[in-house]
């Protein structure tokens, strides 16, 4: 049996060194066992062949038999892999904006159970479409909470790269994702939460050029960028275009949050901060700090207030920004006052424009 064996070894792998086909090779074992076979069925008990090769053609018979059994079983595997393939559990095509597929009912229900949104609530929120300026540490968990929370068509721009320093408190990104555009990494990792929705990346500095032309596109902004010119930018766009505007901003502890839209009440951002402070009064996080989780509160709170107002589910921080003191774990709200003559949204407003 140890020749046999060794025939066959040659046959495969030497085979293989020489260039021939795995069909030939498994042609060539196949005549080999039939000629075994046949050599235990034809020659008498005491040939020397058939002792050499084991006695009797029950081993080789037993053998054939596994071997079958295995190719068989290889075959059914195989063609269930491919059936599984070529199925899509839950196309996602046949969902629409006006429908949704048994897996989102699934996945939304715990909002469907909430009597301030209901079905009609997560259906405003599959058809809205809500901007987010900035994939930091504002923009990341206000990115991944609308994600899956089910709205419909999420934009981001921002035109930085992952960096290390970044991963303290950006959430959205990964290790992996050192040296990748922001707004790519989080539209990955959105995707990868929640394929039902739509993200499309920006990624470019939010200028003067694109503002308007990009806002026009979306029902809602939230702004979570770290610089005043963006935020007086985003500001005027969105009191031009009558959006609402979600602005946070974070300092070492402190977070703050409100929502600006003076086409229903309320003062607009540079009502609240008519000028930018001076040169170092207000320092960035990397020059003051900022506690890791301090950006999840803050951007979660603005991915309630957007849901909020996509939905129209309770009150809404309009003329009213929310502080929040994470060292002390305090919360405080402050009335915010529309300024008449501001350049923005005041009284001689519309001749600027």
């Amino acid at each position: 049996m140890i020749l046999v064996f060794g025939i066959a070894g040659l046959i495969w792998w030497g085979g293989r060194l020489f260039g021939l086909t795995k069909p030939l090779r498994l042609t060539l074992l196949g005549l080999l066992y039939v000629t075994i076979v046949l050599l235990h069925l034809v020659l008498p008990p005491s040939n020397g062949l058939r002792l050499a090769t084991g006695e009797t053609a029950a081993f080789w018979l037993i053998l054939g038999g596994c071997v079958i059994l295995a190719l068989i079983y290889a075959r059914i595997v195989g063609a269930l892999k491919a059936k599984a393939q070529t199925q899509d559990p839950d196309p996602m095509p046949t969902a629409t904006p006006q429908t949704f597929s048994e897996t989102e009912l699934n996945r939304y229900a715990r909002h469907i159970v909430l009597r301030e949104i209901g079905g009609p609530g997560q259906k405003k929120m599959k058809q809205a479409k809500v901007l987010v300026i900035g994939a930091g540490g504002l923009g990341a968990p206000a990115l991944q909470y609308l994600a899956a929370a089910g709205i419909g068509t999420i934009g981001v721009i921002d035109d930085d790269e992952v960096e290390n320093a970044n991963l303290q408190r950006q959430v959205i990104h990964r290790d992996a994702d050192i040296g990748t555009p922001k707004v790519f990494s989080a539209q990955a990792a959105m995707l990868a939460q929640n394929p039902y929705v739509t993200v499309k990346p920006y990624h470019r500095r939010l200028s003067d050029e694109i503002a308007e032309e990009l806002f026009a596109d979306y029902d809602l902004i939230l702004d979570g960028t770290d610089n005043f010119e963006t935020r007086y930018l985003a500001n005027r766009i969105a009191v031009k275009l009558g959006k609402p505007l979600i602005s946070g901003a974070l300092s070492q502890w402190e977070g703050q949050i409100s929502v600006f839209h003076p086409a229903q009440s309320g003062p607009c951002y540079q009502c609240i901060f008519p000028e930018a402070p001076a040169p170092g009064l207000a320092p960035s996080c990397a020059e003051a700090g900022v506690i890791g989780p301090l950006p999840g509160v803050i951007g979660s709170m603005m991915a309630v207030e957007a849901i909020k107002q996509i939905t129209g589910a309770g009150g809404l921080l309009h003329g009213e920004m929310l502080i929040y003191d994470g060292l002390y774990s305090e919360t405080r709200k402050i009335r915010l006052s529309k300024r008449e003559d501001c350049p923005v949204c005041g009284s001689g407003a519309q001749q600027d424009h």
